[in-house]
């Protein structure tokens, strides 16, 4: 009796022994940093990318991008919860002070949200080139009224400025916040790769 009671508890352990294993090969393989590949925004600007974010579609960019000046470039990933894009933006700073700009980009952050939890902020040297950063999350309270916009939207923000006499490059990658753990230390690679002419 008791031998046919140990044989039926060691197929069970086999058992949650492999699923244990496909659990925890999963959850690695998901935060395994994906294969980056060099992409050309345009003549002046080359960036690192996972291989994961592609080339966003009309609909992508008119559902995210409603403003006149489309991006110079935009990214997503398949289940476009990961985005990274380049834009020019409509004001600059002629004179290059950092510090005021600086000032000016963290307010027009904060106004844009509900609230903002900033992560880091400053200014960092890439290739040549200094920029402002700003990493963040933010949140944007739901609408009650609106079916389907009742919930709270939170994202992982990583911002970085390009601030030059005639023109301001503005550098975004953001993501939702549950798949923050996944792509937080690639938005830092993708940001340090920047190659601006």
């Amino acid at each position: 009796m008791q031998d046919k009671h140990v044989f039926s508890v060691i197929p069970q352990n086999s058992l949650m022994l492999r699923f244990s294993l496909v659990f925890v090969l999963t959850v690695l393989a998901a935060f395994t940093p994906q294969k980056m590949v060099k992409v050309k925004i345009n003549e002046e600007i080359t960036v690192m990318l996972p291989e994961d974010l592609k080339p966003m579609t009309e609909d992508d960019l008119v559902q995210r991008f409603p403003s006149v000046r489309a991006p110079l470039g935009a990214f997503t990933d398949q289940n476009r919860q990961a985005d990274f894009s380049v834009s020019l933006s409509a004001t600059q700073w002629p004179d290059g002070d950092l510090k005021v700009a600086s000032q000016f980009f963290k307010s027009g952050i904060t106004n844009l949200y509900d609230k903002v939890y900033f992560i880091s902020e400053g200014t960092q040297e890439i290739h040549g080139k200094t920029y402002i950063f700003f990493e963040f999350e933010s949140r944007v309270n739901g609408t009650k009224s609106k079916l389907g916009e009742q919930e709270p939207v939170v994202k992982y923000s990583f911002v970085q400025y390009l601030v030059e006499p005639k023109r301001t490059l503005v550098f975004s990658f953001s993501c939702v916040k549950p798949v923050m753990p996944q792509w937080q230390k690639q938005a830092h690679a993708v940001m340090k790769s920047l190659r601006v002419k």
